[in-house]
Formats: structure tokens, C-alpha cells, sequence
């Protein structure tokens, strides 16, 4: 930051109206990805083709993060922000005008389109939120670093919480057409704020960066975002389709009651990830790196072992998924916001957007992943084929975790 006047002060308000516009975007997302899955498996579609619905959303998101973070550090971030915006109310107002008559072959199609938009749009926000960050703390600040980066991921995961809750609400009470209608005009007026108030830019690189060296980062950058595919693979292969489906199919749980569950459950995965540099009880001299994660990671897999196990006896099926999954969602939470901090702790300003979006880009990439397998494991093998395909995914994670840069390395990283 090299402004003359009072530069932190300048660079907080706008970061503060970024992080606002992404809130009011994050619970347009919640919303629309719980009335897409309820709403669709209620009409007899299968759990394959649920998860084949946010294939393009997810695919999308790997080349957004990617080219968003190209344009972002070459025009800055207002312009992928309000390019984020508008490109989901679009998406919104095209699956709001979805004919209930249409053949489920061309539905499909149809909303594939629609979630491709979506996805579009959630990386962009997510990307200017999340570089924006790096700009607003002083150099060096790592232990300052940690607990703004902590505190606005958990705020975000919090209120998508909020909108997974939303969404079973409004399907339950407006149904599907019109809840869309409702977050459309929600969302013109987060944009229209955004546009009246948010006047300075920040994210431009001092000089331009090539396309052709998106893919050029460093050993420590790359293994970072490998671990982070597999990590986030591991959460949606049960999360995405295989666990909703089976409490709506299997315990006969109300869409409201899905909708509560997965809001309570992100809302306090958003909690403890705020409150995680607490949690971890470190300091501007000792700040999380690889082997914190690696070791958080190893705790997962012990849990989701288990809870695959008691899943395949049959065992007290209920309340082990919710307490296990309770608690995969508090180690989770601490990892995800260990790993928010050291790809902020690897790269320097100047190059923030790019590669944070080339981080979310690997991020995308294992929701996709996860996406998929969690409607091919659950449809062959229910819900215990699914934290078995957890389990997988999280020791290569923890394998990936043995190259990060432990702490004296962080520096050099």
C-alpha cells in the first residue's frame, strides 16, 4: 500500500464494502444450492443426476479462479467483484424462468447452464474478498494476518449457513420459482450499493503479468493447492449430494429440517474457523504453517474412519452422523482456515490476486471432484461408500502436507 494519505484507513473501507457485497452474495449462494438439490431430487431425479446439475458450476469455478485471478491483479478487484454480482443475478432470473414442462433431459441441460453462470460468479466475489485481505494488513503482521483472514472466512461460511437455511425456508414456504424471484431483487440491491459506494480499486499489479505464467508459482503455492483439492474433495464427496439425499430418503427428514441441519452446520464451521487463531493459541511469533495442517488433516481421517465403520454396521446410524459430522466440521474449520492463512502467508502483495486465485482454482477443482463422486459413491454405495471416499481423499491431503514449509521456511516460501 503506497498511498500518501492515510492508506489503511483508505484500503479498510473499501475492504469492508468488498467483504459486505460478498456476505450479501454468500447468502444468495447457500440459498440457491439447497433449492436446487431438494427441489430437483423431489421430482424423482436420481442422486447422479443431482450431483450432474453442479458438474458446470464446479467446473466453472476452476477456470474462473483461474482467469479471475488474471484479471483481477491486471484491473483490479471492483471489476471482478461487480462482474460477480451481476453475472449471478443472471443466473438466478435464468433458472427462476425454467418451464415446469420441460422434458427432464433438457431441464437438466438447462440448469447446468444456469449453475455454470453461478459458478462464475461465486469464485469472482470470492476471489476479490479473499485478496483484498492481503491488502489492509501491514507487512510482516503474520499473527494480524491470521486472524483477519480467520475472521472473514468464518463470517463467509456462517452466512452461508444462513442461506442453506434460506433455501429449504423458501422452498418450503414460497416454493422454487418465487424464492429465486426474491434473492434476484436482494441481490440488485447489494450491486447497486456496491456500485454507489465502492469508488477505490485495489489488487492491480505494478506491473502486468503475462497470461502464459498463470500456471508459473512456487513449490511451496503448488503444494498448498494440492492439499487443498483433496481436502475440499473430501468434504463434498458426503456433503454435496450422498448426506443430503440420504436424511430427505433415509430419515425422513422435511426439507426444512435438512435445510436447518446444513445451516447449524456451516454456521458453526464459520464459528470456529473465526475463532481459530484463539484456538490454536498462536502469536505474531508463532503462526500456524505445514505441519499444523498436516496434523489437523490426520485427525480428520481418524474421525471419518470411524464414522464409515459404525456407518457399515449399522450402529446408532443417526447419531453418528451427527455428532461425527459435528466434529468433521470443527476439524475441518481449523485446517480450512490454516490453509486461507498460508496461501497469504506465501505469496506478496504485488501478485495477491494471482495467486489466490490460482489457490481456489485447486479449490474449485476438489469440488468438482467431490461433486461428482458424491452422487456416483452414494448412488453404488450409500452413505458409507461416500466417507470411505472421504477417508481417500484425506490421506493424499495429508501425504501432499508433508512438502509445506514448516515455520522457519515460511519467509523463504
Amino acid at each position: 500500500m503506497t498511498s500518501q494519505t492515510s492508506p489503511e484507513q483508505v484500503d479498510l473501507r473499501s475492504y469492508a464494502l468488498v467483504t459486505a457485497a460478498y456476505w450479501g452474495f454468500t447468502l444468495t449462494d447457500g440459498a440457491l444450492r439447497m433449492l436446487v438439490l431438494l427441489y430437483f431430487h423431489e421430482l424423482g431425479y436420481t442422486p447422479f443426476q443431482v450431483a450432474a446439475l453442479f458438474i458446470l458450476y464446479e467446473f466453472f469455478g476452476v477456470i474462473t479462479n483461474l482467469i479471475g485471478g488474471w484479471i483481477g491483479s491486471r484491473y483490479g478487484l471492483k471489476l471482478t467483484l461487480f462482474s460477480g454480482l451481476g453475472v449471478q443475478i443472471f443466473a438466478l432470473s435464468m433458472l427462476a424462468l425454467l418451464p415446469a414442462s420441460w422434458p427432464q433431459w433438457a431441464a437438466i441441460a438447462y440448469v447446468m447452464a444456469s449453475q455454470s453462470f453461478s459458478g462464475i460468479a461465486k469464485d469472482l466475489t470470492k476471489m476479490s474478498s479473499k485478496s483484498a485481505i492481503k491488502l489492509v494488513v501491514p507487512p510482516n503482521a503474520e499473527g494480524t494476518l491470521f486472524k483477519w483472514v480467520a475472521i472473514l472466512t468464518g463470517s463467509k461460511n456462517a452466512l452461508k449457513g444462513v442461506g442453506f437455511f434460506l433455501g429449504g425456508l423458501l422452498l418450503s414456504t414460497a416454493g422454487f420459482h418465487n424464492g429465486l424471484w426474491m434473492m434476484v431483487i436482494g441481490l440488485v440491491i447489494v450491486l447497486a450499493l456496491s456500485i454507489i459506494f465502492l469508488k477505490r480499486d485495489m489488487g492491480k499489479t505494478k506491473q502486468k503479468v503475462p497470461f502464459k505464467q498463470l500456471l508459473s508459482k512456487t513449490p511451496a503455492i503448488n503444494y498448498l493447492s494440492g492439499a487443498r483439492l483433496f481436502l475440499f474433495g473430501a468434504r463434498d464427496v458426503w456433503f454435496v449430494v450422498g448426506l443430503p439425499i440420504f436424511m430427505e430418503s433415509v430419515l425422513g427428514w422435511t426439507f426444512t429440517q435438512v435445510g436447518t441441519f446444513f445451516a447449524l452446520w456451516v454456521i458453526g464451521y464459520g464459528f470456529i474457523q473465526g475463532i481459530a487463531p484463539r484456538f490454536l493459541n498462536r502469536s505474531d511469533h508463532q503462526v500456524p504453517d505445514g505441519a499444523t495442517s498436516q496434523n489437523w488433516i490426520l485427525g480428520l481421517i481418524i474421525l471419518t474412519s470411524f464414522i464409515a465403520i459404525a456407518l457399515g454396521f449399522e450402529w446408532q446410524v443417526q447419531w453418528v452422523i451427527i455428532i461425527g459430522l459435528l466434529l468433521f466440521g470443527v476439524i475441518f474449520a481449523v485446517n480450512s482456515s490454516v490453509h486461507s492463512y498460508l496461501i497469504l502467508a506465501f505469496t506478496d502483495s504485488d501478485k495477491v490476486a494471482l495467486n489466490v486465485g490460482f489457490y481456489y482454482m485447486a479449490n474449485a477443482g476438489g469440488r468438482l471432484f467431490g461433486t461428482i463422486a458424491s452422487g456416483l459413491l452414494y448412488q453404488a454405495f450409500g452413505l458409507t461408500g461416500t466417507m470411505w471416499g472421504s477417508a481417500v481423499c484425506l490421506t493424499i491431503a495429508w501425504l501432499i502436507s508433508f512438502r509445506l514449509p514448516r515455520y522457519g521456511e515460511l519467509q523463504t516460501a
